[in-house]
Parts: structure tokens; C-alpha cells; sequence
């Protein structure tokens, strides 16, 4: 990871599949993120999918969609924002393009085995016949090189597991 620069926000992007609890993660660790880098917010991609209507769900329209989500957060960590953002985002295309726009980016991964979402998570797309479903009708492109990796069997708890991940954003930021 490259050094944070102080005259920009952080960008705190988290992804993994559906149900792997990138979003409760991202309120976990939201009110440390504050307290450490001043201001935040936090968003997921479910939220700005509901605000902007978007509708498409295809492999080429959530890449596209992805576009529009980074292209946004360099809008607000160049107002010295920090965005703590909750996304599948799982195209290696787009986070290439994160690593070389936004001047402050820190990927992390909650890595997920696809049997325990089906029996653990609260989603219902995969108990029921969705389509377009990461993990299972769209190919994922897993992170190779992500700052923070963490895995989810759902053993231990979202407060655990947030714990583990602001040790390591504090060593990376602080190093």
C-alpha cells in the first residue's frame, strides 16, 4: 500500500460477496475511522443502488456502476473526506482503477466461503432463484493484493472481527 497522504480523505473500501458482513463491519468501524482521521462517512453500495435507482444487475452494469462509486468517493476524499464504503465491487478491472485514482486507498476483504453465506447469511438471494448472483451466477474476482484481508466463517463475532481490521488500518496509517 502506498503511503496516506494528509491532504486527502481515506477511502476505506470494503468488499467481499453478499452477506459477508461488509456493511455491519463498516458501521463498526466507522466511529474509530472518525476519531483516528477526522471526517467521515460511511455508504454502501446497496444504499447509492436504492438513491440513484439503479437497476441493472449484469456483470457489464455493476462494473459500471463500480466506475460511478469510485468516481464519487474521489469526489468527496479530495474535500478531505474519509469514506468508509461497503461494496461487492469484486472486478479486478475496478480495483485497479481504485489503487491508480483515489491518492488514499485501503482495500479491504472480507473472504467468505460460499457454503457458510448459504447457511449463515441473512441474504436471501441465496436460498431463493435470483439471478445475477455473485459466487454463484457471476464469476468473482477475488482481491490478490488487498491491504487487509480478513476471513468471515461467521465464528467470530462483527465486533472481533472489526477489532482485527483497525489494528491493522492503524499500522498501515501509522507505520
Amino acid at each position: 500500500m502506498r503511503k496516506l497522504k494528509n491532504n486527502k480523505g481515506i477511502v476505506f473500501w470494503i468488499t467481499g460477496l453478499s452477506g459477508s458482513g461488509k456493511t455491519t463491519i463498516a458501521k463498526k468501524i466507522t466511529p474509530e475511522i472518525k476519531k483516528l482521521f477526522g471526517p467521515t462517512i460511511i455508504i454502501s453500495g446497496d444504499d447509492l443502488r436504492k438513491i440513484f435507482k439503479f437497476k441493472g444487475y449484469t456483470s457489464s452494469e455493476r462494473l459500471e456502476l463500480g466506475y460511478r462509486y469510485s468516481n464519487l468517493l474521489k469526489y468527496f476524499s479530495n474535500q478531505k473526506i474519509n469514506v468508509v464504503f461497503a461494496v461487492i465491487g469484486l472486478f479486478n478491472k475496478l480495483r485497479s482503477y481504485n489503487k491508480k485514482t483515489l491518492k488514499n486507498y485501503v482495500e479491504i476483504y472480507l473472504k467468505t466461503n460460499i457454503k457458510n453465506l448459504t447457511k449463515f447469511s441473512k441474504k436471501k438471494h441465496y436460498r431463493r432463484n435470483h439471478k445475477f448472483v455473485w459466487g454463484r451466477d457471476l464469476k468473482a474476482e477475488f482481491p490478490k493484493n488487498p491491504d487487509i484481508v480478513i476471513k468471515n466463517d461467521f465464528y467470530k463475532s462483527t465486533d472481533e472481527i472489526s477489532k482485527t481490521i483497525m489494528k491493522k488500518i492503524k499500522k498501515i496509517a501509522f507505520k
